[in-house]
């Protein structure tokens, strides 16, 4: 199992983006990283359920319309 947190991924991903950024100024952040994290973690979760949205839905903590609307949002349908 890796050592590396995906809290600690993540920051350092957006130390790295802040650095290429070389001066410009970000733009919408928060909804940038919610994007890119949810679509790999959606993937990753309806793998192991072996596709079956109501089992990802009850392991990602949401409702079965919840997580069909977010797969169709992320063209993953």
């Amino acid at each position: 199992m890796s050592k590396t947190t995906i809290e600690q991924s993540v920051r350092d991903s957006l130390q790295t983006y802040f650095q290429d950024l070389e001066g410009e100024v970000p733009d919408r952040v928060y909804e940038m990283v919610v994007r890119m994290v949810e679509r790999p973690m959606l993937e990753v979760v309806m793998n192991h359920a072996d596709n079956n949205q109501s089992r990802a839905a009850e392991w990602l903590g949401l409702n079965r319309n919840t997580l069909r609307k977010k797969l169709v949002e992320h063209k993953m349908l």
